[in-house]
């Protein structure tokens, strides 16, 4: 048994590293490990004949091969990266509040401001008077906004947004009164109250002018509602799952099937379209969340993006991803330059002529045209390849978007070419 637990202890410091071991007992694609032993050496020298106990090789042998099982593909990622389950979504939730203790960057005299105003009153037996509008200059009209997730439970707490309605210049130091959220069905799911946090500030003079910085008439408080009503899920009573791909591929989606069949040894996962992939699913609220959380912590390798350059024709930004490739082509861009220079000149009548003072006009028209070399596109050119072309040719941005687009008529580039 002594001899078993010295192998092990060699094992832990073997395994980690990646590579592959030489016949000369040293390491290839990792560095060298000092006072070590090779695996295949180690196998050797401490292996027990079968007399001494063969059962403990096949124990190692076993360990090798369930720690190789858990290897993963290149560039793998997380199912749960990928998409969600259908269902397991946010909600987002809405309502109309009111916050005061402004220093005077309220609304003033905003009707919203004043109804707000007297629905709060009203809660505490007050009742303004018909007619009279009470300026509110320290209060302001607001929405509210926030996102419920999934599975939120009554008394958890949620972070809200609180953006100003009417006329208020500014929120800081304002304090949100007690607000409900509501849904998409008018239910309410939240109550918020609380401090608000301001990132921006806006200062403003006798003579009009302002200085402003960031947006002070919106903030945040953070933890500012809480959950009164969980939304009903559906996850545990349907007979299958659905997981939607973030992304619509093909690829990816039978990718994601065969990742679901293989870690669970059956067929129970099935590729519906480019975006869905349906789950057997088993009954059960307890079992099913196991199975969930296993499925998104199974690791694929997702399909390569589509070949896509991207054009923003506004900014002159052009954004092009790997798997774009270049047929065989020539590119050959100049750039013009027509300048038109204008100077006239006053010219003064002869003396006693009885001539008016004129002005001539004189114009110079230059034409600077730029000689630049042709570039030859081999077949299969990369990304890297582009980008040196256009470099050397000295194309701006917008030079770009022009050979690009000759590029794409001419047959050249075989791209989705998206502008924007």
């Amino acid at each position: 048994m002594e001899r078993f637990v010295t192998l092990a202890s060699r094992l832990t410091f073997i395994l980690p590293f990646k590579g592959r071991w030489l016949a000369n007992g040293q390491t290839e694609g990792c560095r060298p490990i000092v006072g070590g032993t090779p695996l295949h050496h180690a196998l050797r020298a401490r292996s027990p004949s079968p007399s001494r106990g063969g059962w403990h090789s096949r124990i190692l042998l076993a360990l090798i091969l369930l720690l190789a099982s858990f290897a993963v593909p290149a560039q793998a990622e997380r199912v749960k990266d990928l998409g969600t389950f259908q269902g397991v979504r946010p909600n987002q939730l809405t309502g109309y509040g009111i916050v005061v203790g402004l220093a005077g960057t309220g609304d003033d005299s905003l009707q919203y401001a004043t109804e707000g105003m007297k629905g709060v009153v009203s809660r505490f037996g007050l009742t303004l008077p018909q007619g009279i509008n009470p300026a509110l200059k320290n209060a302001a009209a607001v929405l509210v906004t926030a996102d419920l997730p999934a599975f939120s439970k009554p008394g958890q707490r949620l972070d809200i947004t609180v953006s100003a309605l009417g006329k208020a210049k500014s929120l800081r130091g304002g304090t949100l009164i007690l607000t409900p959220l509501r849904g998409a069905d008018n239910e309410i799911y939240a109550m918020a109250q609380g401090n608000l946090a301001v990132g921006g500030l806006g200062v403003s003079g006798a003579d009009g002018s302002q200085v402003s910085v960031n947006i002070p008439s919106a903030g945040r408080i953070p933890g500012g509602a809480t959950v009164e009503r969980a939304v009903a899920t559906g996850f545990d009573t349907a007979p299958t799952l659905t997981f939607n791909l973030a992304e619509a591929d093909l690829t990816t989606a039978l990718r994601v099937a065969d990742g679901i069949n293989r870690a669970f040894g059956d067929r129970r996962a099935r590729a519906m379209d480019a975006v869905s992939v349906t789950i057997d699913a088993i009954p059960g609220a307890e079992d099913r969340i196991l199975m969930m959380g296993m499925i998104e912590n199974i690791e694929i390798a997702p399909a390569d993006a589509p070949a896509k350059v991207i054009v923003n024709a506004r900014t002159g930004t052009v954004v092009i991803n790997g798997a774009v490739r270049i047929h065989p082509a020539a590119v050959a861009h100049g750039k013009l330059t027509v300048s038109v220079n204008e100077s006239p000149r006053i010219v003064q009548p002869a003396p006693f002529s009885r001539g008016q003072t004129a002005q001539e006009e004189s114009s110079n028209i230059s034409i600077d045209e730029q000689k630049k070399p042709m570039v030859n596109f081999k077949g299969g050119a990369s990304l890297a390849d582009i980008v040196k072309a256009v470099n050397a040719i000295g194309a701006s941005p917008a030079d770009m978007v022009a050979i690009l687009e000759a590029l794409k008529q001419a047959g050249a580039m075989k791209a989705e070419l998206v502008v924007l």
